[in-house]
């Protein structure tokens, strides 16, 4: 490059002398072109890269309004960007390649950001260019000038300053020494980064009326210019120069030789220039990439949606799953209580077992128990009256060891056959139904064991009764469901504890959890309640029992029993 190869940009005012830019400078140095809008300061810029590019030097503009697409009448330049009127649509992805072209194969390049909806998506291609130029050129050392329109969006003044302006910056300060060049253009010279401003060695302020703007001119350049700067001409500016001794030039510039994009439009019909295109091998590495990326792009939607259906595929398994745990804790529960003879049943176990023939057997095998147990107890009624003559040993020996559980108090043996009937009766008439024969019974277990609770509550109590008949008896029953209220268990939860202490007793509280469906929390809070009732007890091994002693004491107490009548029958109704 000639170092004394001059470029002519206008005239002075003054005496009409011809006015010439070293091409050095404007390649390699730092310019700021200012003015407000109509006043020439984009027609400044145009001719200043007319002049390079008819000079064989090619240059990047950063085009933030669009309007610098004319200079393609003239010249062959890519115009890059988001709008169908550019050349190639590109992003951030292009950046490398487009500083390639600029620098290693003298393309011209417009990279325009005005059709970018997304300003991060505009920032990040501006602030990559400026990245892979000023990376490329560390080696390559070509003089090469970045033009950046609106310079004020991206290097402000005061805070706010993004990596695309700190990377703009890094450009301005040590560009120069590998060759690159940045020429800012703002109309707004007060919202400039004043460091960006007073270190450029060229400056051409163009009319600024805004009082900010004036009184930046006064502090750079002095009072007599800030004062004059508001009456400057279309195409008029003061020109600041490092390399000239003259002081500051009133310059009238030229006029730009191509299409101006950027004039205000009026009433005349608008007619678009015959632009000049690239050679289809420029564009081919860029269409290229383009291709990659939405090849990538659509490989991520891919695997996002494959994600997706694995991800709502897991959620499927996860419910059945679920699901497969509800049943079993259910299944557990219901043969657990119908084993201890537990008018509880676990909750919406309609919805778990749906087999009715499965259920029907259950309940079958259920009533052949429970005849069974009806012909033991009947033998244990003929041997009472023996039994009464050990009455204090047996006693004694019941409050230290805990009897085997009976889960209905003894009744005759036509009792029992009426409640079979009754039984069978309600399970086929459910099912004709089409109703929940199991949900049948364990109403109709839940209604006798009340019945025998109260009828057993009205006799005397005998020393040789079971846990089951103590909890059920009336005053007992209605201190169960007091603490049962005052818990976090609901009814079912409650009687599933109560079985299990009454079957397996002592256990500890997680042994508990094992046999029932009930949290530890919720187990944890009824024994509580019952401990503080006097119906349960803790050993030195935290080991919780039902207490038979203060069971007994609670029915055998006859200001209890009056106390617990009516709130019974309210309970019960």
């Amino acid at each position: 490059m000639d170092n004394e190869q001059q470029l002519p940009v206008g005239h002075l005012v003054a005496d009409d002398t011809e006015v010439s830019i070293p091409v050095v400078e404007i390649l390699t140095g730092r310019g700021f072109v200012t003015g407000k809008s109509g006043s020439g300061k984009s027609n400044t810029a145009s001719v200043v890269v007319e002049q390079l590019l008819d000079a064989g030097y090619p240059v990047a503009i950063i085009d933030a309004d669009g309007e610098y697409y004319g200079l393609k009448e003239e010249y062959e330049l890519l115009h890059a960007g988001a709008d169908e009127e550019c050349d190639i649509q590109v992003g951030a992805e292009h950046a490398e390649k487009i500083a390639s072209l600029a620098l290693e194969q003298n393309v011209p390049i417009i990279v325009d950001v005005s059709g970018y909806l997304d300003d991060d998506e505009a920032d990040e291609l501006i602030r990559e260019t400026a990245r892979h130029l000023f990376a490329k050129e560390k080696k390559l050392k070509k003089p090469f000038l970045l033009v950046v329109e609106e310079c004020h969006e991206y290097i402000p003044e005061g805070g706010g300053m993004g990596e695309t302006g700190k990377m703009l910056i890094k450009v301005g300060k040590r560009g120069r020494k590998h060759g690159l060049g940045v020429m800012g253009i703002s109309q707004r010279p007060a919202d400039v980064k004043k460091d960006f401003i007073t270190q450029a060695n060229w400056l051409v302020w163009h009319r600024l009326t805004w009082e900010n703007d004036t009184k930046v001119v006064s502090r750079i350049v002095g009072d007599e210019y800030g004062d004059a700067v508001p009456d400057l001409n279309a195409g008029e500016g003061f020109v600041q120069t490092d390399w000239t001794d003259g002081g500051i030039r009133r310059v009238q510039f030229n006029r730009k030789q191509t299409f101006d994009a950027g004039a205000t439009p009026g009433l005349d019909d608008f007619e678009r220039p015959e632009l000049k295109s690239v050679s289809d091998a420029l564009m081919g590495d860029l269409e290229e990439i383009t291709e990659l990326q939405e090849q990538e792009h659509n490989r991520v939607a891919e695997l996002e949606s494959q994600l997706e259906r694995k991800g709502e595929r897991i959620a499927e398994l996860e419910n059945e799953l679920q699901t497969a745990r509800d049943v079993s804790a259910a299944a557990r529960k219901m043969a657990n209580a119908l084993a201890h003879g537990d008018v509880g049943g676990p909750e919406d176990f309609e919805q778990r077992l749906r087999e009715k023939n499965e259920r029907i057997r259950e309940l079958e095998a259920r009533i052949t128990e429970l005849e069974d147990e009806q012909t033991d107890l009947n033998a244990f009624e003929r041997n009472e009256e023996n039994d009464r003559l050990n009455t204090t040993e047996a006693s004694d020996t019941s409050v230290v060891s805990e009897e085997p559980e009976a889960s209905i108090p003894s009744k005759s043996e036509a009792e029992s056959e009426t409640e079979t009937r009754e039984i069978e009766q309600t399970t086929e008439e459910f099912a004709d139904d089409g109703d929940d024969p199991v949900e049948a019974y364990r109403k109709r277990l839940r209604q006798r064991g009340y019945e025998l609770g109260n009828e057993d509550s009205q006799k005397s109590i005998s020393d040789t009764a079971s846990l089951v008949e103590l909890a059920n008896a009336d005053p007992v029953v209605v201190r169960i469901e007091a603490a049962r209220r005052e818990s976090l268990c609901n009814d079912d939860h409650c009687w599933d504890i109560i079985a299990a202490l009454a079957a397996n007793g002592p256990l500890t509280v997680h042994e508990i959890a094992n046999e029932v469906t009930a949290s530890v929390e919720q187990i944890q809070s009824l024994l509580a309640e019952l401990r503080s009732r006097s119906l349960a007890t803790r050993d030195a091994t935290r080991r919780y029992a039902l207490d038979r002693t203060g069971m007994v004491e609670i029915i055998t107490d006859p200001d209890e029993r009056a106390h617990n009548t009516e709130l019974h029958s309210q309970w019960r109704e």
